[in-house]
């Protein structure tokens, strides 16, 4: 070595030193509040932690990598200036052409600015392409006030989106790092990209979107399609999706699809976005009405014998599943939580006549309704959140796994619908209406995937991408957060 050492210029020369200092200038001048920021932030804080990029040896070939799929995000509607594209091609061709010349460009300041810009992109880049570059938790469970203490300055939020996700982990950027460190990066970048059917239609819609509004619609529909869903939607199998902005149920089974209109949630009560299994059907079902129906409507009338009559409503005490009388209850006894108000089965039940049960935290379910007039409205936002569907038989025909013409004829004569079979026929026949209940539990095994999903951009029962109005503003939501990408 010491014979090429005339051949040495400081020009060219790399020291850890400066480009450390380079890299806290970087920290303190960057703003970013995205969690891949943040993490670049912490990462360079401290001193002890190595460079990723930048070796005695040059640059990595990872940043030839990463810089090729940074230059594709145009594709998914975002701004190469989101990722520092332009700022990492440039300090790349410095470095390799060694031209160094020049305010701030000293060999070290452009090391420690292509080192800071190479690590966060790539955070930026691995966080949304794998998890999504928006938390839907945190944007949609703190929109909408359930319960608000002054006193204790406490505030509890609606829970509007409970789906099972995979989410980051706190040593996800270290394993990030690692990959680069390893020369594995390629592999991975190819592992995170979105591939369903559903992505790759928005994403070729998007070329040929000029109109803003258009492109902005398609955007947040693939932000949700990133969304990692430990649940996701098969592209195959017997599956139920119900859309809430275009207020259909789709039930697919290999043939054609089964399409009907659905009730959802109001703006105040908005129904959640889960995905569960249909497990059950209850025919004549009683209602228990929710807490929050009860605070709200019912316990005003505490005491009125003729309303509960009216509305067939029964007072039971929790403790005992004792009947009250209405007379004996008061208004601050039913608002104790002490006791439950329900309905009676039958016709006229708010339920209507039968429902569909999956497990879920909001005690919402699919079901039949006494008002069928609401499935003729455009805009069909009228329920406290379950989901009342138009051809509730139909659906409990689709969910059964090939059922015997009696059992369905024993669900229809309890439903009040005219039987088909001779042996239905006669029953009917025999008995009056009010006895005509054969049937009120009915197991669905195996259990049928069930989706209530919220998107603007979905496919009708043809297959087609169908646009439907945002009516709980979630698309409003996401745009705003997808700012620092665009």
């Amino acid at each position: 070595m010491e014979a090429f050492s005339d051949m040495r210029t400081p020009a060219f020369v790399f020291t850890l030193d400066d480009i450390h200092s380079r890299l806290q200038v970087e920290v303190r001048s960057d703003t970013g509040n995205t969690e891949a920021d943040r993490q670049t932030r912490n990462y360079y804080r401290q001193a002890a932690n190595g460079l990723i990029w930048i070796s005695r040896m040059g640059v990595n070939e990872c940043a030839d990598t990463l810089l090729s799929w940074l230059r594709q995000v145009g594709e998914s509607g975002f701004s190469e200036r989101s990722f520092m594209v332009s700022a990492i091609e440039s300090d790349l061709i410095r470095l390799r052409t060694l031209d160094f010349y020049g305010d701030n460009h000293d060999i070290n300041q452009i090391a420690g600015r292509l080192e800071y810009n190479l690590t966060k992109a790539c955070l930026r880049y691995c966080y949304g392409q794998r998890f999504g570059f928006t938390n839907p938790f945190q944007l949609f469970n703190n929109m909408d006030v359930e319960k608000q203490d002054t006193l204790r300055k406490t505030t509890k939020y609606r829970t509007l989106y409970d789906v099972a996700m995979d989410l980051p982990s706190k040593k996800y950027a270290q394993d990030i790092l690692r990959k680069v460190r390893q020369d594995s990066l390629t592999a991975y970048l190819h592992e995170i990209q979105p591939s369903s059917h559903y992505y790759h239609q928005l994403k070729a819609m998007l070329t040929h979107a000029t109109a803003s509004e258009q492109r902005r619609r398609i955007l947040v529909n693939m932000e949700r399609a990133r969304w990692r869903c430990r649940q996701p939607i098969p592209e195959v199998g017997k599956r139920i999706i119900v859309n809430i902005p275009a207020y259909h149920l789709y039930a697919y089974d290999g043939g054609p699809v089964l399409d009907m209109r659905v009730v959802c949630g109001t703006q105040r009560t908005k129904t959640p976005q889960l995905r569960s299994y249909v497990e059950w059907m209850e025919i004549n079902p009683q209602w228990v009405i929710p807490m929050s129906i009860v605070e709200h409507d019912v316990a005003r009338h505490a005491g009125d014998s003729a309303y509960f009559a009216r509305n067939r409503y029964n007072i039971y005490e929790r403790s005992t599943n004792r009947q009250m009388a209405v007379h004996a209850v008061s208004r601050q006894m039913l608002l104790s939580g002490n006791y439950r108000v329900a309905q009676e089965g039958g016709k006229g039940n708010s339920l209507g006549r039968i429902v569909f049960r999956f497990k879920n935290n909001h005690s919402v379910f699919l079901h039949d309704t006494s008002n069928p007039g609401a499935f003729n409205r455009e805009s069909r936002a009228a329920s406290h959140g379950c989901v009342r569907v138009s051809s509730p038989f139909e659906l409990a025909n689709f969910v059964l796994d090939n059922p015997d013409e009696w059992l369905l004829d024993r669900i229809r004569i309890s439903m009040g619908l005219a039987p088909e079979t001779e042996r239905g026929i006669d029953y009917v026949g025999k008995h009056r209406e009010d006895d005509r209940k054969l049937i009120g539990y009915v197991p669905v095994k195996p259990r049928v995937p069930l989706y209530i999903i919220y998107n603007t951009l979905w496919p009708d029962a043809d297959g087609m991408l169908q646009t439907w109005p945002d009516v709980y503003g979630y698309d409003d939501v996401i745009w705003k957060h997808l700012q620092p990408y665009l």
